[in-house]
């Protein structure tokens, strides 16, 4: 019998795609803040070319930003977070209810990335509150992993570098956090 017990937290990871930058970076960043705490990870932007599906929304060209936060957060929380995100899209929203920017939140852990949305598709995993659970990477043998439906952006290796970056990071906040209460990174006691 398995025994049920909490996960580590997760690194919160925010991808912002938007093409006009300088509209609302600046209105932007403080709500995240407010929301989810300080940023300890601001990607350079990334060219997104792999698809024109947001050019009518966003305009065009279009430029993705990888947000990380210094604070984990509680890996069954993602669904909330999401449902924040959207709130900020809404809330910046032209009078048309096209969209500004388009936030995509989602956790990191030393064995995933998990995105939240939306929209519900076959591999998708049912949250709450109207929001799914994408398994979009795996991280095994030391690299990421794409899967049959991985986002054809996530497969690149600009992201997955950026990627790699944050888990570094999440790896030494988890090394802080186990060291701060006498366990192991995996959660087991030490002896």
């Amino acid at each position: 019998m398995s025994r049920p017990r909490e996960p580590a937290p997760a690194q919160l990871v925010v991808s912002v795609l938007g093409a006009d930058w300088e509209s609302f970076w600046p209105g932007l960043k403080a709500p995240l803040q407010d929301l989810f705490g300080p940023l300890d990870h601001e990607s350079e932007a990334l060219a997104f070319t792999q698809t024109e599906y947001y050019d009518r929304e966003l305009g065009s060209p279009i430029f993705r930003c990888f947000l990380g936060f210094e604070r984990l957060q509680p890996m069954d929380g993602l669904a909330r977070i999401k449902l924040l995100t959207n709130r900020l899209e809404l809330e910046a929203a032209r009078p048309s209810g096209d969209r500004v920017f388009n936030l995509d939140p989602g956790f990191l852990t030393l064995e995933r990335l998990v995105l939240a949305t939306g929209k519900n598709f076959g591999h998708r995993i049912y949250l709450g509150g109207g929001i799914w659970a994408d398994l979009t990477l795996v991280f095994r043998a030391g690299a990421w992993q794409d899967l049959a439906w991985t986002f054809p952006d996530y497969r690149t290796q600009a992201v997955k570098s950026e990627l790699t970056r944050l888990r570094q990071s999440y790896k030494l906040k988890l090394t802080a956090l186990a060291g701060e209460a006498g366990l192991k990174p995996g959660g087991q006691e030490c002896r």
